[in-house]
């Protein structure tokens, strides 16, 4: 109990800030490593699922080609790929401590192009999908002038 207590009083005095600056980075890394933990049994659960679901219409369909499920699949594939970035940008910030603006634009690029590739124009009207062009738009441009800063000038 006196451990805890302490532990509490050197978090609460402003002459600790150091030691609560310290306990909020261990806690940080703490649940990253609980989320890095949780991603990767979602991405297996995923790709079990995936399996499965191309299983069962490969061998107890009639129909071998696909044409009501292969938007189905790409989404599986998506989400999945999705996952993946996800996980990379947890593993990031493990590395480095730091967001990295370039992996998590990446991924709404992934994300939002997911939403493309599924969308259903006959359920969904145009002004859906015109938001969606746009949001990519202004993702691909945000991409570019992050990844134009990290190049070096060029010279003649």
């Amino acid at each position: 109990m006196k451990k805890i207590l302490k532990t509490i009083k050197n978090i609460v005095l402003p002459e600790r800030d150091e030691f609560f600056l310290k306990f909020i980075e261990s806690m940080e890394i703490i649940v990253s490593k609980v989320l890095t933990l949780s991603m990767i049994a979602v991405i297996l659960f995923a790709v079990f699922d995936l399996v499965i679901f191309i299983s069962e219409k490969l061998f107890l369909t009639p129909d071998p080609l696909f044409k009501d499920t292969l938007f189905e699949i790409f989404g599986l594939f998506l989400n999945i790929l999705i996952a993946l970035e996800l996980l990379e940008n947890i593993t990031a910030y493990l590395h480095k401590h730091v967001f990295s603006l370039e992996l998590v634009i990446v991924t709404s690029l992934i994300a939002v192009a997911r939403k493309i590739i599924i969308y259903d124009l006959d359920k969904k009207g145009g002004e859906a999908l015109a938001g969606l062009a746009i949001a990519i738009f202004a993702l691909s441009i945000s991409y570019w002038i992050i990844s134009s800063r990290k190049k070096p000038p060029f010279n003649h």
